[in-house]
């Protein structure tokens, strides 16, 4: 009885473990924040529910500057199911490839940093829920530059170390997707 207790709680704390783990950080060219930022920038992507499964789709519209030391990046949130929001990136950086950052609904300071060519950003986010109200949760960005230019962005949305959600987001830059149709602003 207590192996199989054992064998329990060891399987248990792995797949908790597993759930809230970052995604892997792989990028075929080498990510610098201010380099492909700064302008217009537009994505499309997913938040998928780790409970439901359920997906909810969003386009974002980025527009970025970057006077030296702070890039700045306004996003303007377009969701499928028709609620709009809008957010603003203050990331200072401290470091080569190295960042500190502040968002207004972000608690604390998020940390971006490098790992290989992708970048990695890390933050807890005060989310508003009708249900529970402000929540905290965990967002762990992996940022990777492909091939062709594309960023994707995927992230782990976690709470207590267990996996809420997943976001997954493929950015453009304006002037590279100039036959697309950008998100509507809010």
């Amino acid at each position: 009885m207590q192996a199989r207790t054992a064998a329990l709680v060891t399987a248990m704390t792995m797949t908790l473990t597993a759930c809230a783990s970052a995604p892997e950080a792989v990028g075929a060219k080498t990510l610098v924040f201010e380099q492909f930022f700064p302008g217009r920038v537009t994505a499309r992507g997913t938040f998928v529910n780790s409970f439901t499964g359920a997906v909810r789709g969003l386009s974002v519209v980025i527009d970025g500057s970057f006077d030296g030391k702070t890039l700045t990046l306004v996003e303007d949130f377009a969701y499928d199911d028709g609620e709009r929001d809008r957010k603003t990136w203050k990331l200072t950086r401290i470091g080569e490839r190295t960042y500190e950052g502040q968002r207004e609904d972000v608690i604390g300071t998020a940390k971006a940093y490098p790992d290989g060519a992708a970048m990695r950003l890390e933050y807890v986010v005060a989310l508003k829920t009708d249900a529970w109200g402000d929540i905290h949760v965990r967002f762990r960005d992996v940022l990777a530059l492909e091939a062709d230019g594309t960023l994707v962005n995927r992230a782990v949305v976690s709470k207590w170390g267990l996996r809420l959600g997943r976001v997954e987001l493929r950015m453009t830059p304006a002037a590279k997707s100039a036959g697309e149709a950008p998100a509507p602003t809010p």
